[in-house]
């Protein structure tokens, strides 16, 4: 990759910190998300940039894993896995954050192997989803730029001919 097209990508991922969609389970219980949990998704994001800058792999973060699981709870029942997983992910995002200690008796502070790739492979589909959602929009934006200046040149090209 060009260094052009280098900057160019950090730029956009820095901007995507900020603007990028917070990806939830759908069913409607995407509002209902804590601001404090947005607010620790946006920095873990730039954290998570600069993990990327130093060769790690770009996935979506322990808060947005949290902000999605804790929307799918609301949905629908989970198996135990996916429990353990979201109890995990819960108490991982609850302490760093200095948000209340989370009970002893649901505290989950290890997951075997399978649930730690169950876990990864959750992560890597997140910024899949938040990334493809940033194409779109901004292949909307270049399209509705297009319009607007196509339309503009209607408008201000006079009309040879009435039909």
């Amino acid at each position: 990759m060009t260094t052009e097209k280098q900057i160019e990508k950090g730029i956009s991922d820095i901007v995507g910190v900020f603007s990028d969609p917070i990806i939830v389970f759908p069913g409607g219980w995407g509002d209902t998300l804590p601001e404090w949990l947005k607010n620790a998704i946006t920095l873990e994001r730039l954290a998570m940039n600069m993990k990327a800058l130093k060769g790690e792999e770009m996935t979506s973060t322990d808060a947005e894993a949290c902000a999605y699981l804790y929307t799918a709870a609301l949905t629908q029942p989970m198996d135990r896995d996916w429990g353990e997983i979201y109890l995990y992910i819960a108490t991982r995002v609850y302490g760093r954050w200095g948000k209340s200690e989370v009970p002893a008796d649901i505290k989950v502070e290890s997951l075997r192997d399978d649930q730690k790739a169950d876990l990864n492979r959750l992560k890597r589909w997140l910024y899949q989803q938040r990334t493809r959602a940033k194409l779109e929009r901004d292949r909307a934006e270049r399209r509705q730029k297009a319009e607007a200046a196509k339309a503009e040149l209607e408008v201000m090209q006079p009309s040879m001919f009435d039909f």
